[in-house]
């Protein structure tokens, strides 16, 4: 795919430098900077990540666990969990909500320092700026997730600048890992099929998607999550592009499939609604001029593949 990359997410070309994750003395470089997350928010200042130095005072509130992100020509950039600090208007409400709007602001960062949903910004960040934050906000919810050790339960301990934990009992080394999810641009002639699941915004509605079970391949997954789905029969698969998507943790497969039939058979446990739309009312939802559908979120790969897919751009 010719723009495969450019989704939100794709990456920036960071320099992961995992040959200096075992040197835990970087910390204390005097170009380190750190990005804060909290409660999977990252730190920005404006529509920019925000960074902070080792020793300021917001740290106290921090975990004692320090990630290692990677390079840039500045230096070495660090992230840290600030999840244990409550804010004093924290509303709950707010954040159990679809897409969580409210703002936080620790009393030791300037006023223009503010978490942020992820979702809320993410196209307004700069490639390396969402490339981090991505990455800051998979690997720390890998830490809150998998404290314990799999093969003994003992408690685990980071080792690695965060990339790995180690079981002090056993010796068994665990990873930060992701799930595999193909998500689908199916086309039947000038229609694509979409649909919504429950709980979803009213007319919100996108690309299928599932995850990839173990021993299946791609095009495997495709065939299978859209007839389990929808009831559609899928006959040619292609891999177009892919996603970082960190809520929480998965690798979102882009695949194109050519329905060989066009009667939905809905599985409600899974779907709301499928539907089929034609490429001119694509066109209108993607104007904000359709009656009932409203366009998959912007930053989202569904919204990448459908844009390209109307743009005639898949190739």
């Amino acid at each position: 795919m010719r723009h495969a990359e450019t989704v939100t997410f794709g990456g920036s070309g960071l320099n992961r430098a995992a040959e200096e994750r075992g040197n835990t003395a970087l910390i204390d470089d005097p170009d380190a900077r750190i990005m804060l997350m909290w409660q999977g928010k990252p730190l920005l200042a404006g529509d920019a990540l925000a960074y902070v130095r080792k020793g300021d005072p917001v740290m106290a509130d921090a975990s004692d666990m320090i990630l290692f992100l990677g390079r840039d020509e500045t230096g070495p950039i660090f992230a840290s969990d600030l999840s244990g600090w409550t804010p004093d208007d924290l509303d709950d409400a707010a954040l159990n909500t679809f897409l969580d709007p409210s703002l936080q602001q620790h009393p030791a960062l300037p006023e223009d320092h503010q978490f942020a949903e992820l979702r809320a910004v993410m196209t307004r960040l700069t490639a390396r700026d969402a490339e981090l934050a991505a990455t800051a906000k998979a690997v720390l919810n890998w830490h809150r997730s998998h404290r314990f050790c799999a093969a003994c339960g003992t408690e685990s301990v980071s080792a690695q600048m965060g990339w790995q934990r180690d079981c002090p009992n056993c010796g068994t080394k665990h990873f930060p890992r992701t799930d595999p999810v193909v998500i689908m641009l199916i086309t039947h002639g000038n229609s694509v099929l979409l649909g919504r699941s429950p709980g979803w915004p009213d007319g919100m509605y996108s690309c299928l998607a599932g995850f990839v079970e173990p021993g299946e391949p791609i095009e495997a997954a495709v065939r299978r999550e859209v007839f389990e789905e929808a009831g559609i029969r899928v006959g040619a698969v292609r891999y177009l592009s892919s996603q970082p998507w960190p809520f929480p943790a998965s690798l979102m497969f882009g695949c194109a499939g050519e329905a060989l039939d066009t009667k939905i058979t809905l599985d409600p446990v899974e779907l709301e609604d499928a539907i089929w739309v034609t490429r001119e009312d694509m066109t209108e939802v993607f104007a904000g001029n359709h009656p009932t559908i409203l366009p998959a979120r912007e930053g989202a790969i569904a919204h990448f593949l459908l844009h390209n897919w109307l743009a005639d751009t898949l190739d």
